[in-house]
This record gives structure tokens, sequence and C-alpha cells, in this order.
């Protein structure tokens, strides 16, 4: 019940900030004068979200509290109103009390992160996998096993493109990752042989690990039914000069709209080489 009223509070007052700084009800990538994240589009977004705001609320207080505490002591036993000063040096019950209380605020807040934690790195029974590798190149290629191992790369679009497309710079690519919602879908991340740590990582959708050369990673999202839309993210690890050219963009459509996608990106991609593609580039 408490957590619950806190949240809400913290999230009201978040809200009414961002309605005030951001013109946009609903941002899938970041905006001018954003000071919170991105709305969630998966549950487990949301939840970190909340702990974020239980967070706050928990190291307010203790600033707060800190604060009031150093000011009494500056006020009460300085000098001139304490001229005399006490001649101890320990208080038992004190020590006790400032080592209990930081103990169990920390059991307190494991108490939730532990969970959180676990939930994201668990992953539940998949819906369908795509296997994501980061190029040398600063470019992410995308395989779609479970439906035919189509294949493409996707690059940055340049800043005359995106805005031909009326698309955000340095975030828009020249082919979507396109994923149902509803639906579970496991990411499976690497880099090329001998090439660059890379980091895929989507805010809104909860989700950001390492793409390593020689290893396979794994992580899930599900995004919630009614929050279709094209959500943008980035390559979160130093990988180079073009690190801030590395962008994700993720389309997230309807079941139907999904299976259609698949069948048109069959006949365009098909069994084509897109690595040569990008080498010819």
């Amino acid at each position: 019940m408490i957590r619950r009223a806190l949240n809400a509070s913290a999230a009201l007052w978040l809200s009414i900030l961002a309605a005030v700084f951001s013109a946009a009800s609903w941002a899938a990538q970041p905006t001018p004068w954003q000071i919170d994240m991105q709305p969630a589009a998966t549950a487990h977004m949301q939840d970190i979200i909340d702990f974020h705001h239980l967070l706050v609320v928990i190291i307010t207080a203790i600033s707060l509290f800190v604060l009031a505490l150093l000011l009494w002591i500056m006020v009460r036993y300085n000098k001139r109103a304490n001229p005399t000063p006490a001649k101890f040096s320990h208080n038992t019950a004190i020590e006790v009390i400032w080592t209990v209380i930081p103990i169990l605020i920390l059991v307190f807040i494991g108490w939730f992160s532990v969970p959180l934690l676990y939930k994201g790195d668990v992953i539940p029974k998949a819906d369908m996998t795509i296997k994501v590798s980061g190029l040398p190149s600063w470019a992410w290629t995308y395989t779609y096993p479970d439906h035919g191992g189509f294949e493409f790369t996707a690059t940055i679009l340049s800043d005359e493109e995106a805005k031909a497309k009326n698309e955000p710079r340095l975030l828009a690519v020249d082919n979507q990752v396109v994923v149902p919602s509803g639906k579970v879908i496991r990411m499976q991340v690497t880099s090329e042989p001998n090439g660059i740590i890379h980091a895929w990582a989507v805010p809104a959708f909860g989700v950001k690990i390492d793409a390593i050369p020689g290893k396979l990673n794994e992580t899930w999202f599900k995004v919630e039914p009614g929050r279709e839309g094209v959500y943008y993210g980035q390559c979160s690890e130093l990988c180079g000069v073009k690190h801030a050219y590395m962008p994700i963009a993720v389309r997230v459509v309807k079941e139907d709209e999904f299976a259609a996608w698949v069948e048109q990106a069959k006949q365009q991609f098909g069994a084509a080489d897109t690595k040569t593609k990008l080498a010819a580039k």
C-alpha cells in the first residue's frame, strides 16, 4: 500500500513536469527537455520505473534527514551555543541505530530489486527468436530463424534521408526490426568474430545487453498490446569512432500486420547476403 502511494505520487509529479517540458504524450525516443525515463512499452520496464520512483523517495528522505541533522548539530553544538563540549566519544545506542537502520533500508530495497533482476534475467517461454549481430562497420544484422531465416542489415539514415522520411535524426535506420505486440521476443545478441563489443539497448523495453565477439547473450521483451509504434535505441557500449551512429529502431505491430510483413520481408531479403551488400557500400 505504501509503495503504491509513493509510486503514484512520484509518477504524478513527473507526469506533470513531463507535460510542461514536452509536447509528446507518448515518447518512444528521447525528446527535448526530457527529465524522466521514456514511457514503458513493457511490463518489465514499468516495474523498473516504479522501482526507480521508490528509490527517489527513499534517497530524498535520507538526504533531507541528513541535512536536517547537520543543520541541527551546527546550531545546537557550535562553540557559541555549547562552549563546554562533552568529554565522551561513544554512544552505544546511537551506534546500534546507525548500523541497524541502514541495514533495514538495504534489505527493504533488496526485497524489490532482487526479484526485478531475476525477472529480467530469466527468459520465459519465447514466442519467437531474433538473432542480432553487431558489425565492425557500426551496423546491426538481424536474422529471423523462426520465419524462414531471412536476414537484413540496419544502418543509420543520413540527416537528409531521415528528414525526408520525417524520422528522428541519428536514430532512424534503413531497415527497422519488426515484432508483434503481446508476444515474448527472445533476442540472441552477439558481435562478429574479431569485431567490436557493442550493446543492444532499447530504453522503453528495459533492455540492454552486450554484443560480444564469440559469445552469445540472450535477453527478452514483450511489448504490451495497444502500445504499437516505433521504439528507438542506440548502441550503449563505447565501440569506436562511429559509436554515436549505430541506432536501433524496433517497429511493434499487431500480429496480423506482422504476418503480412514477414511475407513481404521473405521476398525482399530472402537469402541475400546483406553483409556483402553492406561491404559494397
